[in-house]
């Protein structure tokens, strides 16, 4: 008996070695799946990556509905190569599962990626991609369809390095502070009053998150920022997500947008500079040494290092 033929040609288990797809995701847009007109505007936005909502920002008694709305939306806007996903409802509902089989069955091939809220442990990451990998041979999909997934309970955040490794289907982990606050009993004047906690009350929490996605090769982003008439507060918080290996940031208000764009796109004159001190440094591999002056910054393997990520970031923008 002939079988349907996988949408995985080269792996036939979603429990192998990662093959993480490079996306742009300097800045993804959150969007209410049950609000066609918001859709529409985020489709012809800026933004890289744009998450159509099932959860949080959509009523209980609309989410059915939401579904045939986000179908159509992928299936008839221009979306002008942005990556379009959408967040389905986590697994602990009653919508979850149908979400995922609608969506897919609907949108086909014109969705790039599956946004799991509440992801706990590395088995809800696994069911998701059973999941999809039997609705994508059933439809014989010619792409598979990735997985993010949110780190936002506790028990996520330890078990974010299992959780990172759960699937190839992986691309992306990302913070969501918002209902980790819930989760952790954070008391919620350190989230509204500038200097009640004395630090970066998410920096263990960011590092975590970004230590694991960057040990499974996923990218790393950054979540929510409330306050969004708040530029400079939402300018800080993409630079302190920069700092710490994240690779962009929502955004839940399309004036973020070219907030995010700008901080997490590198400075041409940073590229063109990584690119100089590379050229230099292999000049210097060439004839048997170990470093380089460049310009007054001394150049090793190590420095290498980190400058291909500046310039892995250029290339993936065409810069």
């Amino acid at each position: 008996m002939n079988q349907p033929k996988s949408a995985s040609t080269d792996e036939p288990t979603d429990l192998l070695p990662m093959k993480c797809s490079r996306r742009p995701r300097r800045v993804q847009l959150a969007v209410p799946g049950s609000n066609e007109k918001m859709i529409a505007k985020a489709a012809a936005s800026r933004a890289d990556h744009v998450f159509l909502d099932l959860e949080d920002a959509v009523a209980p008694k609309e989410k059915v509905a939401s579904r045939a709305r986000i179908v159509q939306a992928l299936r008839t806007l221009d979306w002008g190569g942005k990556t379009r996903c959408v967040r389905i409802n986590d697994l602990d509902t009653p919508w979850c599962y149908e979400d995922v089989i609608a969506v897919v069955e609907g949108a086909r091939e014109q969705l790039d990626t599956i946004l799991l809220p509440k992801a706990n442990r590395p088995s809800d990451v696994q069911f998701l991609a059973t999941l999809l990998t039997q609705i994508e041979r059933k439809l014989e999909l010619p792409k598979r369809i990735g997985i993010e997934v949110l780190i936002e309970e506790v028990e996520g955040l330890q078990n974010v390095a299992a959780i990172a490794h759960a699937s190839n289907r992986l691309e992306c982990l990302i913070f969501g502070m918002g209902d980790y606050s819930a989760s952790h009993g954070v008391d919620p004047r350190a989230l509204r009053e500038e200097g009640f906690y004395p630090g970066d009350l998410w920096y263990f929490a960011r590092f975590a998150v970004v230590m694991a996605a960057r040990a499974a090769g996923l990218d790393a982003v950054d979540g929510p920022y409330a306050n969004f008439v708040s530029e400079r507060g939402y300018a800080d918080e993409c630079r302190k997500a920069l700092a710490l290996g994240c690779v962009g940031k929502w955004a839940i208000h399309p004036s973020q947008i070219p907030i995010a764009l700008e901080i997490f796109t590198p400075d041409p004159s940073e590229v063109a500079r990584a690119r100089e001190m590379v050229a230099g440094y292999a000049a210097a591999a060439a004839q048997g040494l170990g470093s380089v002056n460049v310009g007054g910054m001394m150049v090793d393997a190590a420095t290498i290092r980190i400058l291909r990520n500046v310039l892995a970031r250029a290339e993936l923008y065409g810069m």
